[in-house]
């Protein structure tokens, strides 16, 4: 079995992931510190039983229920997701790729990203690069195919994961006046 678990998404999931957002007056309220852990919970195994997760954060089944459904609502909590072992389903390789947009070429970039089932994320950047992307590909030859691929919009710059020091962690609601509250 290739899942290793269902994780809670509590990230925005559309273009716009850098645009900045305040939280208003109802998001505050729900990620109150039982809010808070909640979330952690959910994003840790998003298969957990509301009994299991309200024992654990001590509020009562329906209490959970209600707060999990206002977060949906509220779109704190954007979805469920199933996590896949990359080599399981023959992708062991992962990259992260660079590339500069010159001229108006960022479309082109972007569109072949989104077409390219090897891209699991992309995102438009500032700095030395118009993209970074996030590639899982079968062997360095499919690697070179892909790279291939996008050296017509400009110079990709490709650097292949060897570990991951932090591979997920769960996003921690931003309190009071800043990160460390």
């Amino acid at each position: 079995m290739i899942t290793v678990g269902m994780k809670a998404v509590v990230e925005p999931e559309d273009e716009n992931v850098g645009c900045s957002r305040t939280m208003n007056t109802n998001h505050q309220k729900l990620l109150d510190a039982t809010g808070r852990q909640l979330l952690r919970e959910l994003q840790e195994n998003a298969r957990i039983s509301f009994s299991e997760v309200a024992r654990r954060v001590g509020l009562s089944i329906p209490a959970v229920t209600e707060r999990v459904r206002k977060m949906e609502d509220a779109g704190i909590i954007t979805g469920y997701r199933a996590e896949v072992d990359r080599t399981a389903v023959g992708l062991p390789m992962m990259a992260f790729i660079r590339i500069n947009a010159p001229g108006g070429r960022w479309r082109q970039i972007s569109r072949l990203a989104k077409e390219s089932a090897e891209v699991l994320e992309c995102y438009r950047v500032t700095g030395g690069e118009s993209f970074i992307m996030k590639v899982v590909v079968s062997s360095t030859e499919h690697l070179e195919t892909l790279i291939d691929r996008l050296t017509p919009f400009g110079q990709p710059i490709t650097s292949i994961v060897l570990s991951a020091a932090v591979a997920r962690r769960p996003l921690e609601p931003i309190t009071g006046s800043g990160p460390s509250g």
